[in-house]
């Protein structure tokens, strides 16, 4: 594999940040007793998506945590209930963020292996890497331990957190300084993302 590039690594740094933040104590053996194949079983799922379909590479990495309202909760993944009405159809969402077949067979096989153990979120958190490797991008552990939220609001996901397609260069910028995120982050993170699922590989 070629070295990583300034542009890959500083996507790496973008994307553990994204995951870490709002979780305390996460690390890359959460797993290690409860469901010790859960990396492999993930990267199986993966590979054969990704192999399928290089797009989707890009796809499961946004999904992860790009364009949910909270954060890395899982949150995008929720289906409508009586109670609430699910992110999916938001505005930046609605018709853009693909990849849910996908996460749902993953989680079919992790269930197999370890049943009620692994997070959803966590799932999101491994495919994103293990599609960033399928890719030819770089490596890096995965901290794991975060946990599902429960709850989703398609009226909190159209207020304005989560860019829209619409959004010019201040209005992301800004987006992602509320996070916590510089401009260069934001170009390293939206960048992959845009040359992943054009496929242009470093």
């Amino acid at each position: 594999m070629a070295a990583a590039s300034p542009f890959s690594v500083v996507f790496v740094v973008v994307i553990s940040i994204l995951g870490s933040t709002g979780y305390a104590q996460l690390c890359p053996n959460f797993y290690s007793k409860s469901c010790p194949k859960v990396f492999s079983t993930v990267e199986s799922v993966v590979e054969s998506a990704v192999s399928k379909e290089p797009r989707m590479g890009a796809s499961l990495v946004r999904l992860f945590c790009v364009y949910t309202y909270l954060g890395c909760d899982g949150s995008i993944l929720l289906d409508d209930t009586s109670s609430f009405t699910g992110e999916k159809t938001a505005g930046p969402n609605n018709n853009s963020v693909t990849g849910f077949e996908v996460v749902d067979a993953i989680k079919a096989e992790v269930e197999k292996v370890c049943p009620g153990v692994v997070s959803c979120t966590d799932i999101l958190a491994i495919a994103a890497r293990d599609s960033v490797v399928k890719l030819r991008g770089p490596d890096w552990d995965v901290k794991l331990g975060r946990r599902d939220s429960k709850t989703a609001s398609l009226s909190a996901a159209n207020s304005g957190v989560i860019p829209p397609p619409t959004a010019n260069l201040t209005q992301l910028i800004n987006r992602f300084a509320a996070r916590g995120l510089s401009a260069k982050d934001m170009v390293a993170l939206s960048g992959s993302i845009i040359c992943w699922k054009n496929m242009i590989i470093w």
